[in-house]
């Protein structure tokens, strides 16, 4: 299996290796977009992520990796793994790499939620159900290059989905139903086109990034990549120190999170912002709040502190701001703005 580049190797881009850390804590935060320039480590820093988490605990042969102490498939609730009392994991489980998932643009339906398996049915005469990319990409993450391209049937598709975390199939005599929770990564130029508003919203937190405009980050990126391509199996020992830093700090994370402690003042500051903003529903609320969680845990804090929801408030909240026609401030600007107004010291 080819070697991939260290997430901890990645130059700059450091809105943007945040947010797909905090989903990797808290896949509950929702997924993650990601807007800007092509070439800037966008698909790199998924799938070094990836590559960096702990590998996950699968039933054995299950097409849709099920976690052994939660099977709920039809191919594994019969043979789902046990653990036993000892905490001793049965030999019908294995670990697996958190997958990582392209939903390419031309992707056909039946590609994408799976259809009847025609080889079989033609051999054997049996209908049988032939997963698709939903159930691979189930407990890891679907990447979507070039979102705002989607077409519209899959964007339905996708919102449904990522809605219930369960795909259901319902054609040619079959009738199933699969678990396809996973952590939705879109990317995309703006340039090329506007995103729908129902599919935006589905995005937890949402980035910009750009191409590097220091001399001497771009040197950095340059050289790093071809040290890389020259000597992978070297490149990634240099990092690896490195990488299994962020591992160990994301596990960490991962057991903190349920005991950070929400007060009620962040809550009121999160909701005052968001009402300032003027975003519609309460979505951005709950999101500000759970990514806030996410960073406290990672910092090693106790409770949600001011300091976390402003940390996270931009990428949290600036794809569900409405245009205003009187303000031709970019999104990231009337966060910043809001945020400034609600932290000033009261006269």
């Amino acid at each position: 299996m080819p070697l991939t580049f260290p997430f901890s190797a990645i130059v700059g881009q450091d809105d943007m290796k945040m947010a797909i850390v905090l989903t990797a804590i808290d896949p509950s935060i929702g997924g993650v977009l990601v807007f800007g320039d092509r070439g800037t480590g966008k698909s790199t820093a998924v799938r070094a992520l990836a590559a960096l988490l702990p590998k996950m605990r699968a039933v054995v042969g299950c097409p849709y990796g099920c976690d052994p102490e939660n099977a709920r498939c039809p191919d594994c609730v019969t043979k789902a793994a046990t653990v036993s009392k000892a905490g001793n994991v049965s030999k019908n489980s294995h670990l697996v790499s958190v997958p990582v998932v392209d939903l390419p643009l031309g992707a056909t339906e039946d590609r994408v939620v799976g259809a009847l398996d025609l080889e079989r049915a033609l051999s054997q005469g049996v209908k049988a159900f032939e997963p698709g990319l939903l159930a691979r990409a189930n407990r890891g993450y679907l990447y979507i290059d070039e979102v705002n391209l989607l077409e519209d049937h899959l964007v339905d598709l996708l919102i449904d989905v990522a809605a219930s975390g369960e795909n259901v199939v319902e054609r040619e005599g079959l009738s199933v139903r699969h678990p396809a929770r996973f952590v939705l990564i879109g990317s995309g130029n703006p340039e090329e086109g506007e995103l729908r508003p129902q599919l935006l919203d589905r995005f937890g937190l949402s980035v910009e990034v750009k191409t590097p405009d220091t001399l001497a980050q771009r040197v950095e990126v340059v050289k790093r990549r071809d040290a890389f391509e020259q000597n992978p199996q070297a490149f990634t020992e240099q990092w690896k120190k490195e990488d299994d830093r962020v591992r160990r700090s994301i596990v960490a994370a991962r057991k903190r999170l349920a005991d950070v402690a929400i007060p009620d003042e962040a809550r009121e500051f999160a909701a005052q912002l968001c009402m300032r903003l003027g975003t519609d529903g309460l979505r951005g609320d709950l999101t500000l709040v759970r990514a806030a969680r996410a960073e406290a845990a990672l910092q090693g804090a106790g409770k949600v502190g001011q300091k976390h929801l402003v940390r996270v408030a931009a990428s949290a909240l600036r794809h569900r701001l409405r245009r205003n026609p009187l303000d031709d401030s970019g999104s990231s600007s009337r966060v910043e703005r809001a945020l400034a107004e609600l932290t000033a010291p009261k006269p």
